[in-house]
């Protein structure tokens, strides 16, 4: 078509002058012009009586046949009528109307030829309404075209159904196209399970579910790997609504995925080199659906998951875009450590790329990840920081948008100023709504202090005005007015107020400022209430600027009533009515606004009338306080009893209103009327829930099948997790991997721990420093000022490095850095608040790492912190040294973790000797060369053995566990849903059997924590969570946490069988 050589002449220069045309007016004339050519040689020509019939014949054919074809109807010329139906389809595309060519593109449904068929079919299924009754003419053509010998003419049968069909009509084809499923050309087969779907889509009565779902089995295994094909693009569609029919294909679907790897498909199927990347891409999103929050149905997919991303990585478009799905999947699917382990990899070569889009992959795919694995995303912090100084805004926003998703209460304010930043350059109407809606909710969610939400929240109004929920401002007004509800912290509250209000002034203070209306309306409110706090401003002064914000044209009726409002309280406090202040309300007694007009009036009556009940009238700092209403009317009795005195009839309620009478007169009638008697309040269902399950996640199921094995059982390379798992609800909390708070952790684990002592003389702590510094890793001993003195001076960090210490702290695998917060430390309660936020509390400083001081004989230097070190580096740069379970005495008090290492070793205790029984089969000789041996893990009697060293207990205090929790760069997380063990304490006595040292356990959430260390070097953490389930049995969450990855995984595999 590119060289137009079979187009007309007119036709080639109608898309000639469309294409040049130079605005919408001069394509319109085009058009316009064209319409009138098309109507002339569509319209059918009137038959006249013909005089040729009587000439003799020779002359019939030399004169007049020539002069009939060149007059007669122009649709005798199929070619002709094609071209004409594709320029009418040009018409309607440009938004005209072609309603006069619709007859002749059914017409041309019809015709023979194949081209004119297809063409007929084309304009019929892009122009025709739902409505439009020439559909009902197009079915029995339908109905003959599927039912044809011809290939094509079923083929285009099958596509008109999936554009012209109506529900109404879907019975009628329903069963023909049902029957092509079984055709012998794979065209027609792969077109027809199509149709059926759409079929279903339209009318579900006339096509069962059950029915193409069985159809849908039969094609998945269809011979033709393009029918196949086909057949993925329904059950995802399907599967999406409902998986639970789908789920025992994964194991078809995995088989499918190995050959498409494997290159056993056709090589016209391969796109540059990638096996069929389609398919591959559509498979692995219904392995993710099938997965999602089932551990049953992950397992199976762990193995060609991995190899799938490791076989699609070869520098090619397509490759990255099965890398990306193999990732989206990962982190859908019930978690497996080695498969996020791979996808972190991959993550972290898309992010560092120099290209934008695989850029874009990169910050899309860690987005996901960190949401419930946010460990992942300290190793890109720097990489991030790029990202989001990109000149390429969609790079930059989806940036925002993984800001967004790791938000803590550490990097809150970093992350918000940042946000703030990127609204204030944004002029995008969507993007702003988007981004005032996620800093509202981070701001509600993570406020380090009172002040800083005070401060962030009055900026949101100020960028984005209305954009902002109403909602918002109340919680505001709520914070300020009810402060922390501690009556002891009444100073910071104060404080909170006096900080508002200087705020306040400071904006209505600008002459030409424009203030939206939500900040003009809530500052009103605040300046009303305390301005009378305010240190640089007087009250006749705040006064003053009242006016004139009122005076403003620009103001809104609301606004001017709130700034009214404010202004009647200011002069209650003040004691007298300034001119200015009387001055504005005389002329808003004029008001055009009710509301407005009917405050002024009041006002001014009490001013001349009644000025000395302006305080009662306006207290000061009442906001919160409860307003009695007297719901008799007391005060109204003298002036009721005056009239009666006088002959006034007494009042009597009605006894019927109109909308009694009205339903009385017509209780005989059947006609539909509005029911107007109140519905009955719903009674909540009486249903068990079990802890740490929401009631929409008791809702929604997936159900497994049968009883599940060994995690990834029989495949070399993955750790094995949970047996017998059972279905999770979806939104569960245990499809996310259980990790430890390391903020307030005080707060949440036991008591708060004792001040440490000032350090005595002679003695330096370590300071932290943003570079490696050289030196033996783990150094324990005493430290003297000269060595303290001779130490490196640390490398003053650049902008970025700074802003990464900013933005990821608090992520687990990060140290944490100590963030500057705001002046006031409150904590933020919001007890009417409408959002369901939790509440701010203020930030707890986390607690920098102590080293553990142990004697020995050569003292050396300790090794300094490095900020920026991600946890997965060797010893030597990590910033919490390990600390180590040498058996010893440990002093709680001292202001560092000091272990007395005994001189003399005690010796083990030796465990029980078991009576081994004899095995008839090995004393028969019958086992050959099989050892006859207990196994491994039932040997030691319950004890866990890493190379032949036992797992010893390590005491330590619960906030050396959060602060030792951040290093260990090896995670391994295990579920086991269990009926032995049911309680903490049971799992608790499971880990001390282990090992393991019991640091806490906290019955209220059933959470518990221990640690252990192997050979006096290797340290182990481990978390454990315990959920009822409705059986009786419970679902135990245990996350192992070490630096080595050997230990942590075969100590995570130990304690699966230990808790089963």
């Amino acid at each position: 078509m590119s060289s137009g050589s079979h187009l007309s002449k007119e036709f080639f220069e109608l898309i000639k002058a469309i294409g040049e045309s130079k605005s919408k007016q001069e394509e319109d004339r085009i058009i316009q012009r064209e319409i009138i050519t098309l109507k002339k040689k569509l319209e059918t020509p009137t038959k006249t009586p013909s005089v040729s019939s009587k000439l003799p014949l020779e002359y019939n054919s030399s004169v007049l046949n020539p002069l009939q074809q060149k007059n007669s109807n122009l649709l005798t010329n199929k070619k002709k009528s094609k071209e004409f139906l594709v320029r009418l389809l040009y018409v309607e595309m440009l938004g005209h109307d072609g309603s006069f060519g619709y007859i002749k593109a059914v017409e041309l449904a019809a015709a023979t030829l194949i081209t004119h068929k297809r063409t007929g079919y084309l304009l019929c299924g892009a122009c025709l309404s739902p409505d439009n009754e020439f559909r009902f003419m197009l079915v029995n053509q339908m109905q003959r075209d599927l039912n044809s010998a011809n290939v094509l003419e079923t083929c285009a049968s099958l596509y008109a159904i999936t554009r012209i069909i109506t529900s109404d009509m879907v019975p009628a084809v329903a069963n023909d196209v049902q029957k092509m499923l079984a055709h012998a050309s794979e065209n027609v087969r792969k077109k027809s399970i199509i149709a059926l779907h759409r079929l279903y889509k339209l009318n579900p009565d006339a096509v069962p579910r059950m029915m193409l779902i069985e159809q849908l089995r039969r094609v998945l295994c269809d011979r033709d790997p393009s029918v196949m094909g086909a057949s993925l693009c329904v059950i995802e569609s399907m599967a999406a609504t409902d998986s639970l029919p789908f789920k025992d294909l994964v194991s078809s679907l995995v088989s499918i995925l190995k050959q498409i790897c494997e290159h056993r498909l056709p090589s016209e199927f391969d796109y540059h080199r990638m096996p069929a990347p389609w398919m591959q891409m559509q498979i692995l999103r219904i392995l993710s659906i099938l997965g999602k929050n089932d551990a049953n149905a992950s397992s199976g997919m762990y193995e060609i998951i991995n190899d799938c991303l490791k076989r699609a990585d070869i520098g090619i478009n397509a490759g990255y875009a099965v890398v990306y799905e193999c990732i989206k999947t990962i982190t859908t699917i019930y978690p497996n450590p080695v498969l996020l382990d791979a996808a972190a990899e991959s993550i972290s070569r898309f992010i560092g790329s120099r290209s934008n889009n695989l850029k874009f992959l990169g910050v899309t795919g860690l987005a996901s990840i960190v949401e419930k694995h946010p460990q992942y995303a300290a190793a890109h912090q720097m990489a991030v920081i790029e990202c989001l100084e990109d000149r390429d805004e969609t790079l930059q926003r989806k940036t925002l948008d993984l800001l967004y998703r790791m938000t803590n209460p550490v990097n809150v304010e970093f992350i918000t100023e940042k946000l703030l930043d990127f609204l204030r350059s944004t002029t995008d109407p969507f993007l702003r709504k988007d981004l005032t809606t996620r800093i509202s909710n981070i701001a509600e969610r993570y406020a380090p202090s009172n002040a800083w939400y005070v401060h962030s929240v009055t900026s949101l109004f100020e960028i984005s005005g209305d954009l902002v929920k109403p909602e918002v401002a109340h919680n505001l007004m709520s914070l300020i007015a009810e402060g922390s509800g501690d009556e002891e912290d009444e100073e910071s509250d104060m404080a909170l107020r006096q900080n508002a209000v200087e705020l306040g002034c400071k904006l209505i203070s600008k002459p030409n400022a424009k203030l939206p209306k939500i900040l003009a309306e809530t500052m009103a409110w605040v300046l009303g209430e305390y301005a009378y706090l305010s240190a640089e401003y007087d009250i006749e002064q705040v006064l003053e600027m009242l006016c004139n914000l009122a005076k403003r044209s620009s103001s809104a009726p609301s606004t001017r009533c709130f700034l009214i409002s404010a202004i009647m309280k200011l002069v209650a406090q003040l004691g007298t009515c300034p001119p200015n202040a009387a001055h504005v309300i005389d002329n808003f007694t004029k008001s055009n606004d009710g509301d407005l007009q009917q405050r002024c009036l009041e006002f001014q009556n009490m001013l001349t009338s009644v000025s000395h009940i302006l305080g009662e009238a306006f207290p000061v700092d009442a906001s919160c306080e409860d307003v009695e209403a007297d719901e008799t009317l007391s005060h109204l009795n003298d002036f009721v009893q005056a009239a009666l005195m006088n002959g006034s009839a007494p009042y009597s309620p009605p006894d019927d209103d109109d909308d009694d009478d009205y339903a009385t007169m017509n209780a005989g009638t059947k006609k539909p009327a509005f029911n107007f008697t109140q519905y009955e309040k719903p009674s909540s269902p009486q249903t068990f829930q079990p802890r740490n399950m929401d009631s929409s996640s008791m809702q929604e199921h997936n159900t497994g099948f049968g009883d599940s094995s060994a995690v990834l059982g029989g495949m070399s390379g993955f750790p094995a997790a949970a047996d017998n798992c059972q279905p999770n609800p979806a939104g569960q909390s245990t499809s996310k991997e259980p990790s430890l708070i390391l903020h307030n952790v005080a707060n949440v684990w036991g008591k708060q721990p004792d001040p440490a002592p000032a350090p005595f003389a002679g003695t330096s702590a370590p300071t932290p420093s943003f570079g490696n510094t050289p030196g033996p890793a783990n150094s324990f001993g005493s430290q003297s000022s000269s060595q303290t003195e001779e130490a490196s001076k640390p490398h003053v960090p650049s902008e970025k490095e700074r802003m990464a210490a900013a933005l990821f702290g608090g992520v687990p695998g990060v140290p944490t850095a100590s963030v500057p917060t705001s002046s006031s430390g409150t904590s933020f309660r919001n007890p009417k608040s409408t959002t369901s936020a939790p509440a701010i509390s203020a930030p707890v400083a986390a607690p920098v790492p102590t080293p553990i001081a142990v004697p020995a004989p050569t003292p050396t230097p300790i090794a300094e912190v490095d900020l920026l070190d991600m946890g997965f580096g060797d010893v030597s740069s990590s910033a919490v040294p390990d600390v180590l379970a040498t058996p010893g005495t440990l002093d709680m008090l001292s202001p560092t973790l000091v272990l007395e290492v005994n001189s003399e070793k005690e010796p083990s205790p030796t465990p029980a000797i078991t009576p081994i029984e004899v095995d008839p089969f090995a004393a028969s000789g019958l086992l050959g060369d099989v050892a006859d041996a207990p196994l491994g893990v039932l040997a030691g009697g319950g004890k866990f053995e890493y190379n032949g060293s036992p797992l010893l207990p390590l005491p330590i205090s619960t906030q050396q566990f959060g602060q030792n929790w951040g290093t260990c760069s090896s995670t391994n997380p295990i579920s086991v849903v269990s009926s032995k063990v049911v309680s903490l304490n049971q799992m608790m006595d499971i880990l001390v059997k282990a090992g393991a040292h019991k640091i806490e356990a906290i019955a209220a959430t059933n959470e518990g924590i221990a640690g252990g260390s192997i050979g006096g070097t290797s340290m182990v953490l481990i978390h454990g969570n315990v959920i009822p389930q409705i059986d009786g049995s419970s679902q135990i969450n245990v996350t192992v946490k070490s630096k080595d990855g050997s230990l942590s995984g075969n100590l995570a595999a130990f304690l699966s069988n230990m808790l089963r």
